[in-house]
């Protein structure tokens, strides 16, 4: 089974990990090169200057007649070639070899004959030295490694944290959440510097009440123009019935209607906006309603009942739904106009030119109709509005044999 892997384990995460690692790794590797060549160069030139000096003694006392030390011999069998030839040459060198499975340092220098003598120090020590610094050298590198990495992981990990919330508060806002804040601590205090995760969460809570301050404000203006609206068109209304039959009549009479429908889709539109609408449930018979539907539109609208549901909804909200999208399709589409009820899903299709390619991307925009279509383009965003109210989904596509099809799923 694979484990699920930590949100904070992002790829930049992922990726200062691996660049902590690397640098942590180069770094102990280039300071333990530094210090293996620097320690080794001391310690083999003592193990040098020691046989130097042993060869100095040896060489007097062997200038004098008297017996040699231990580890000087002439011409022993052990002693490299190269520094055998380099000492019957009259010159002194030095060699570290392998005696007998340990490590020696020769010194040799010229004899009398064209002999040479020759000292071996034993140099295990000073092998064994270095062989211990290494060890010492990869532990605490290893340490240091493991101790900056998990350091270096936590930093990194605070960092995405704060990170992800910035952008998770970015999707609620997108989603239409406009109290949705980041509420960063390190933007309240205002003598420490910020610094830049903190600067992207100020500008994104600044830009956030921005934006809920100017749609707070269209929408108090929406609903206050609907308003006032409603006292002139009541008396205009009014006053249109009472002018004499004509075709003008019919004119200024349709016009007023008009208008006062449009006054009150704004007053509509501007109470889902507001998000104080209540559910008023009962049990519905979808089928039932959906024909109560049809027959309040007066449009040839065929219905066709593939499953019965009884559903615990808002008759009113939900009638206003499909029959707005029963008269967008016709006003927008062509015949034949299906109603179909499956189960818990209603959809309306129609044989026209499809939906625009705006509204399938971003869903229905205000005011906006395409090809000069007749309306003021409000049908389908009260319907998606009062959708939501509901807890229904309501998609709109276009299917592939052509037309436009709209599908409510209520929950």
């Amino acid at each position: 089974m694979r484990l699920a892997r930590p949100r904070w384990a992002g790829p930049l995460a992922v990726r200062a990990a691996v660049f902590i690692t690397v640098m942590c790794c180069a770094l102990a590797a280039l300071l333990g090169v530094l210090v293996h060549v620097s320690v080794a160069d001391q310690t083999e030139g003592r193990a040098r200057e020691t046989a130097l000096v042993r060869l100095r003694d040896a060489t007097a006392a062997y200038e004098a007649g008297d017996p040699l030390r231990p580890g000087a011999a002439v011409d022993p069998p052990g002693l490299p070639e190269p520094l055998r030839a380099l000492a019957a040459s009259g010159r002194r060198g030095t060699m570290a070899t392998e005696e007998d499975g340990r490590p020696t340092m020769w010194a040799a220098g010229p004899a009398e004959g064209g002999r040479v003598l020759a000292v071996g120090v034993d140099h295990s020590q000073g092998r064994r030295t270095i062989e211990d610094l290494d060890r010492a050298i990869v532990w605490s590198s290893a340490l240091a490694i493991g101790a900056t990495l998990l350091v270096g992981a936590f930093a990194v990990a605070r960092v995405t944290r704060r990170l992800h919330t910035t952008a998770r508060v970015a999707r609620r806002i997108s989603a239409g959440d406009l109290d949705a804040r980041v509420d960063d601590p390190r933007t309240k205090d205002p003598v420490s510097r910020q610094d830049e995760v903190a600067s992207v969460a100020a500008a994104l809570d600044s830009m956030a009440a921005s934006l809920q301050g100017k749609l707070l404000a269209e929408q108090r203006f929406t609903a206050d123009v609907a308003h006032e609206l409603r006292t002139p068109l009541t008396g205009l209304h009014a006053a249109a019935e009472l002018l004499p039959p004509g075709r003008p009549t019919e004119l200024v009479r349709d016009r007023v209607a008009a208008l006062r429908t449009l006054t009150e889709d704004l007053l509509e539109i501007s109470r889902l906006d507001a998000g104080r609408e209540l559910l008023e449930t009962d049990t519905e018979d979808l089928g039932e309603l959906a024909r109560r539907v049809v027959g309040a539109s007066g449009t040839g609208t065929r219905v066709e009942v593939l499953r019965e549901a009884r559903v615990e909804t808002d008759r009113r909200r939900l009638e206003r739904v499909l029959g707005n999208l029963v008269a967008n399709a016709h006003r927008h589409g062509r015949g034949p106009v299906v109603l179909t009820v499956d189960g818990r899903e209603v959809s309306v299709r129609d044989h026209g030119d499809g939906y625009p390619e705006y509204l399938l991307a971003h869903g229905p925009q205000r005011f906006r109709t395409e090809g000069g279509s007749k309306g003021h383009g409000l049908g389908l965003t009260i319907a998606l509005g009062q959708a939501d109210v509901l807890g229904a989904r309501l998609e709109f596509t276009n299917p592939p044999d052509g037309g436009a099809r709209a599908v409510l799923t209520l929950p």
